[in-house]
C-alpha cells in the first residue's frame, strides 16, 4: 500500500479545511456537518476491493472521499502498539499507512450531480486513477488482507466540517500459489518492460503490439503504461488491453476474455493513444472492457494471478 503525497490529501482534494481525528467514532455532528455516504463491500479480487457508495439525503454536491488502512494499523491504532488506549482508530493524518481516494467531481461515475440517495460502486485498487480519481496511493491492494474503509464529505456551512461515515471492514480475496500461464497486472509489465524501472528486468517477450488498428514498438507501450489516464477512457483501456495482451503473450490463457480483448481494439480503431498521440475516450465508453481486463489480469478471471 504504497502512499506518497501531502498528509492534508483529503482536505485539499475536497477543498475544505480537515477536521477529523483519531477515533473509534465521530461525536454529534455539528451544524454545516452533512450526512456522510454509506458504505457497503461489493465485490474483491486478489489486489482490489469494491465499495458501493450511496449518498445520503441532501446528496454529494461536492463531491466524496473513501479513506483506507489495513485492519491491523487500525487495531494498533496511531500508535502502533496493541493493548494501549488508541487501539481501534484511525492513523494519524500525517501517517504514511493512512490512503485517501477523492472523487470530487472529476471522477468516473461521481459528477457533481451525485444525488440524494444516489449509489455508485468505486474500485479501490489499480482502477483510482484511471477512473479520475485522485489518491495519494494508487496501486493494488495485497491479496489475503482485511483493510477497513470510511466515506468522507465536506460540509457547506460555516465552519467548514467533514463527515465520515461507519467504519467498513472489506477484505481482498485469498492469495493463490502460482501456476503457470498465471496473470500480472499493467504494473507490474511497468516495472519490467523493455526500460526497466524499480531495478527490475525486462520481461517482455513482443517487440510490438496491436492496439485498435495502430501498431505500437514495446518502448512506446511502456510509454503508456507509464502516462497517467487522468480520466482518460482511452488511456484506461489501453493500460489494461496491453496488460492483457502481454499475460497472453506471456503464455496465460486468454480464452475467457478473447471477446472483450477483440471488442477494446474495435472500441479503440484508429484513434492514437498518447503520449504519442492525443486520442481521448470517454470512460463511460470505455469502463465495462476496462473493467473486465482489469479483473483478467488481476487474476479474478481465467488462470489466476501470479501470487
Amino acid at each position: 500500500m504504497a502512499r506518497s503525497g501531502s498528509p492534508k490529501f483529503v482536505a485539499a482534494a475536497l477543498g475544505v479545511s480537515l477536521f477529523i481525528t483519531a477515533g473509534p467514532a465521530l461525536a454529534a455532528k455539528p451544524a454545516g456537518r452533512p450526512p456522510a455516504p454509506s458504505l457497503a463491500c461489493a465485490g474483491a479480487t486478489g489486489l482490489s476491493v469494491a465499495l458501493q457508495v450511496c449518498a445520503g439525503p441532501p446528496g454529494a454536491p461536492g463531491g466524496f472521499a473513501i479513506q483506507w488502512t489495513t485492519a491491523e494499523s487500525f487495531e494498533a491504532g496511531p500508535d502502533g502498539l496493541l493493548e494501549t488506549d488508541d487501539d481501534g482508530t484511525w492513523p494519524a493524518p500525517d501517517a504514511t499507512n493512512l490512503c485517501t481516494a477523492s472523487f470530487a467531481g472529476q471522477a468516473h461515475f461521481s459528477k457533481r450531480e451525485f444525488g440524494p440517495g444516489e449509489c455508485v460502486t468505486v474500485d479501490i485498487g489499480q482502477l483510482l486513477e484511471d477512473s479520475g480519481a485522485r489518491t495519494d496511493c494508487a496501486g493494488s491492494l495485497s491479496c489475503g488482507s482485511t483493510y477497513v474503509f470510511r466515506a468522507l464529505v465536506p460540509g457547506a456551512a460555516a465552519p467548514l466540517a467533514i463527515s465520515a461515515s461507519p467504519d467498513l471492514f472489506c477484505g481482498t480475496l485469498p492469495c493463490l500459489p502460482a501456476v503457470d500461464g498465471c496473470v500480472v497486472t499493467a504494473a507490474y509489465w511497468k516495472d519490467h518492460g523493455p526500460l526497466p524501472r524499480r531495478g527490475n528486468a525486462d520481461e517482455w517477450n513482443v517487440s510490438s503490439l496491436v492496439l485498435g488498428n495502430v501498431t505500437y514498438s514495446d518502448v512506446d507501450l511502456q510509454a503508456i503504461l507509464e502516462t497517467p489516464a487522468d480520466g482518460n477512457g482511452l488511456l484506461a483501456l489501453a493500460h489494461q488491453l496491453i496488460a492483457a495482451k502481454l499475460n497472453i503473450a506471456n503464455g496465460a490463457d486468454g480464452t475467457v476474455v478473447a471477446s472483450f480483448v477483440e471488442a477494446a481494439d474495435k472500441v479503440i480503431g484508429d484513434v492514437v493513444v498518447p503520449p504519442g498521440g492525443s486520442g481521448y475516450l470517454e470512460l463511460a465508453a470505455t469502463w465495462n472492457l476496462t473493467q473486465v481486463l482489469t479483473g483478467y489480469n488481476e487474476g479474478a478471471l481465467g488462470p489466476g494471478h501470479c501470487d
